[in-house]
């Protein structure tokens, strides 16, 4: 399921939702978002995306998005907090295509306001967006995803979804080139996302 969760984002999160494959083979997922959150492993992020992509609900659950014009951040020149931008997101988001919305923000995300260098010239949320390049692009400070453990575990798995047969150790370490990757190896073990059989370490087959 890894391989296929590729690239996708968090990949605890297909370990979390793959218990619940069976269901797509007999009675089917919930449809609604309370009966998705009360799957063991499943938070109202993953319920509320799911059944927005899937089930084509109306429902919010975009996070850390630059607040447009609204009284509870019109003053705070800040980054929104999960409430304030989970409350913002149901108040401008779209009714009837909620899936185009939040694909339509992510994509927002990664092409025009980035990090580093927002391009806030062309973007289409100028007209209500209190950032509006309001402040230096420096001070959006993101975490060092360059120098973080989630960019080697994201190599590590990205390096066993290319091999069917596993890879040891020491052909990771050689490939990655990072003194982490033993240390974190063995958390992805412990987690269930990896598993070691014969001196190779795979993706689970199951």
């Amino acid at each position: 399921m890894l391989r296929e969760w590729s690239g996708l984002g968090y990949n605890r999160r297909a370990r979390d939702l793959h218990p619940h494959r069976a269901a797509l083979h007999s009675s089917g997922l919930p449809r609604t978002l309370a009966g998705l959150d009360a799957l063991p492993g499943v938070g109202a992020y993953t319920a509320s995306a799911v059944a927005c992509f899937a089930f084509r609900r109306s429902s919010s659950f975009r996070r850390h998005e630059y607040p447009p014009r609204a009284p509870a951040a019109q003053s705070s020149g800040r980054t929104a907090a999960d409430r304030e931008a989970i409350a913002l997101d149901a108040r401008f988001g779209s009714r009837r295509e909620p899936a185009r919305w939040h694909h339509a923000l992510m994509d927002i995300g990664a092409t025009i306001c980035v990090a580093k260098r927002p391009r806030c010239d062309v973007c289409p949320l100028r007209a209500i967006c209190q950032y509006d390049g309001a402040e230096a692009p420096s001070a959006r400070r993101q975490s060092p995803y360059a120098e973080s453990d989630r960019r080697v575990r994201g190599a590590i798995v990205r390096n066993l979804a290319s091999s069917s047969r596993g890879i040891t150790l020491a052909a990771l370490r050689r490939g990655i080139k990072d003194a982490r990757v033993p240390r974190l190896t063995r958390a992805l073990v412990r987690e269930g996302l990896v598993e070691v059989s014969s001196g190779r370490i795979r993706l689970p087959t199951r």
